[in-house]
């Protein structure tokens, strides 16, 4: 290995290890590593920032909007009570009309709005029908992830690995290429959500409460804190909350433990915050990106029908135009450098949602999650780092001999598990970021399609069922719902599993070597 390889090598093992500290966000630690490779020689200055032009990333930021769009026109909440059985019901029949069209929506949607108004309004009904609300929050945000991996926007990540491929010189995925083996997962996902979902969740961790003797004009309001919340890292009793919000914390939920007590507990991001608060702090704090979540309890305003109908017509529109723009005929009628693409389509659909105040276009920059953006585009230079350097080919030659006698079908799995680990416990883009080079060098190596291995990374990078920290809608649930971490690990590794097998025998069957 030459310097160059033990130089990034050994700023991965540090970027690995600060990300799975929380230090800083994520965004931030890779550009750190960035920085170390652009003073060390390994990037020039147009290598450390191509990322920050590419096609794909733009494309993630677009959709932010979109999804945004739909959110605020309402669309996604009145879809989603028409799906939940209103009277006596039972565990199963409530799964079987909302999981499959949950996934369904997240498959064109950015998760993370699909369950900030599904949450709430599950846990809600719940209550009304009188069934155990944690039976049906974390299949919500597993149903989110798998209906995700089944289209090229389901996911940022799925975007990101398309992008890379691109930068490769090899032709990227279709809008529903990955469905031919994302669709076998999320069918077998949701069959398992049906029958074990109830003998592997708990039985409901009942609310306290807390809002029997409060004044009449305050009530109970449930806030999932984001990574802008500028108390993260200081002591609950070091930072006044009410003073800064005008709401009394009752109680800070985390890791299916409650805490009335301070003490030395300090503010995490992800925490779920039950407060009395009155209807000011919903109105004043209900878009700001502090909180990830706010539920009051309460229905939103209904928002107009003519509203709702032009986002949906826009996003369809956007899905079919994107799709019909990636076929080969198409393709060969248009003019040298016109791509009719998933970007075309978002940025045409954004700035028609902007101007018809679909989303309010003076706040449209606090939709978009910048760190995300900011650890794609450092994912892209992480990888060119990676190959520059010769750790890529150095790893993958290393995997070749550990695995000599064995058939690419072993390093297939070898593809996922390391993906897949990596997702668990850092970031599914930085997963992805750190696992392509690697899958490049393995197939120039062996001198077979990189397809397999480029599909495989999308599925296991998307996996991340087993703790709550991969994924911002695991976080999201295990706060509202009061999980425990081994909640998502005895319901999540089988999902793994099964995502697994699935990837590791349909995939090559598809994509042949």
């Amino acid at each position: 290995m030459t310097a160059q390889g033990i130089i990034v090598l050994v700023s991965l093992i540090g970027m690995l290890a600060a990300l799975m500290a929380d230090k800083m966000r994520p965004g931030m630690i890779l550009f750190s590593v960035l920085v170390i490779f652009l003073c060390t020689g390994i990037l020039t200055p147009r290598e450390m920032l191509e990322g920050f032009s590419n096609k794909g990333m733009m494309t993630v930021a677009l959709l932010f909007l979109v999804s945004e769009g739909v959110r605020q026109s309402g669309a996604l909440a009145l879809w989603v009570k028409k799906l939940l059985p209103q009277k006596k019901t039972t565990v199963f029949r409530a799964q079987l009309s909302m999981l499959p069209g949950v996934a369904f929506i997240s498959a064109f949607l950015n998760n993370t709005p699909v369950v900030v108004i599904f949450a709430p309004i599950l846990k809600r009904w719940a209550s009304t029908v009188r069934l155990p609300a944690t039976y049906f929050l974390i299949p919500l945000s597993y149903v989110t992830i798998l209906g995700g991996i089944c289209t090229l926007i389901g996911t940022s990540t799925n975007l990101v690995v398309h992008s890379m491929i691109q930068e490769a010189g090899l032709p990227g995925f279709t809008m529903f290429e990955l469905g031919k083996v994302g669709v076998f997962i999320a069918l077998a996902g949701i069959l398992y959500l049906f029958v074990f979902s109830t003998r592997l969740l708990p039985a409901d961790r009942p609310d306290n409460a807390l809002a029997e003797d409060s004044p009449s004009s305050l009530h109970v309001v449930e806030a999932v804190l984001g990574a802008r919340f500028p108390g993260i890292n200081k002591s609950v009793k070091e930072f006044d909350f009410t003073r800064h919000y005008g709401a009394e914390l009752k109680e800070l939920r985390r890791g299916g433990s409650t805490y009335t007590r301070w003490d030395d507990l300090s503010f995490r991001e992800g925490d779920t915050l039950v407060l009395l608060a009155d209807d000011s702090f919903q109105r004043t704090w209900g878009e700001s990106s502090v909180f990830i979540m706010l539920a009051n309890g309460k229905d939103s305003e209904p928002v107009g029908r003519k509203k709702r109908g032009l986002a949906l017509l826009l996003l369809v529109l956007m899905i079919a135009g994107a799709t019909v723009g990636e076929l080969p005929d198409v393709k060969a009628l248009l003019p040298d450098g016109v791509r009719l693409d998933m970007f075309f389509f978002a940025a045409i659909t954004t700035v028609i949602m902007a101007w018809t105040h679909i989303f309010p276009p003076r706040k449209y920059t606090k939709y978009i999650s910048w760190d995300i953006l900011i650890t794609i585009a450092c994912a892209f230079g992480i990888s060119k780092a990676m190959e520059n350097s010769g750790l890529a080919d150095c790893i993958a030659a290393y995997i070749i001999n550990l695995s000599r006698h064995y058939s690419p079908y072993v390093l297939l799995a070898v593809m996922f598990l390391i993906t897949n680990v990596f997702t668990e416990l850092i970031t599914n883009n930085a997963a992805a970021a750190l696992s392509f080079p690697i899958a490049l060098s393995l197939s120039a190596q062996l001198d077979v399609s990189p397809m397999p291995f480029f599909v495989v990374i999308c599925m296991a990078a998307s996996a991340s069922f087993s703790t709550p920290i991969g994924y911002q809608t695991n976080l999201i649930v295990q706060g509202i719902g009061n999980y425990k971490f081994t909640d998502f690990v005895r319901v999540g590794l089988p999902l793994n599993l099964i995502t697994f097998l699935i990837s590791v025998f349909v995939i090559p069957q598809i994509w042949p070597f």
